[in-house]
């Protein structure tokens, strides 16, 4: 995978920069006539409609699973999406940079808010102790990147269901320790949200 994202870079004459998405100024508002696609033509966040902008009439939320953690693969296929900021490591550094990229985009994009799983945004380690580490780790960037650009965490929630552990159940596992697990990812999940201020926490991925 690593190698892969390198050779994509190379190809494409990708380098490795601070700014992740180049070229590319935040997205404004032009009007219905804009042929602009890097522009809003009807979404204008400062409108005021009864006595509220549309910025908080819609908050608009980037999921991190999709945006950033999705691969563009289907059962007939592989990967399709390499993202050269992504060097495919299972690593803390990998996930930094990540929220990084992440940042940029919400900041361009002028969305004000994004969610996650606990494993989209921070690797899982050979058990609890060392997950919930990289947790934290990662939970320390994205605090100091929500203060830098003013983006809040719409709600965090975990991921029940990817890890083969899960494959009869989280909560409804006739596995006592594979429960007693989920409820411990339940937990610390529910932490690093309330850390990063998150607005609410949501109970499904297989809980």
């Amino acid at each position: 995978m690593a190698t892969a994202s390198r050779a994509l870079r190379r190809a494409f004459g990708v380098a490795k920069a601070a700014e992740h998405f180049p070229g590319i100024s935040k997205l404004k508002f032009e009007g219905p006539a804009t042929r602009n696609p890097l522009s809003f033509a009807h979404y204008n966040a400062d409108e005021v409609v009864m006595g509220k902008s549309m910025r908080d009439w819609l908050r608009f939320s980037v999921c991190y699973w999709h945006t950033f953690r999705g691969t563009g693969s289907d059962p007939f296929g592989g990967q399709t999406l390499f993202r050269p900021w992504d060097d495919g490591s299972a690593s803390v550094d990998n996930a930094v940079r990540r929220v990084d990229a992440a940042f940029e985009f919400f900041g361009k994009l002028g969305a004000g808010f994004y969610s996650f799983h606990d494993v989209d945004v921070a690797p899982q380690g050979k058990d609890l102790r060392e997950s919930n580490a990289n947790l934290d780790k990662v939970a320390d960037h994205l605090k100091r990147k929500q203060e830098e650009t003013g983006v809040k965490l719409a709600w965090g929630t975990a991921n029940l269901f990817s890890h083969p552990r899960y494959a009869c159940g989280a909560a409804t596992n006739p596995d006592a320790h594979v429960f007693a697990y989920a409820a411990a990812q339940v937990k610390k999940a529910m932490e690093v949200t309330h850390r990063l201020g998150g607005e609410s926490y949501v109970f499904w991925g297989g809980a």
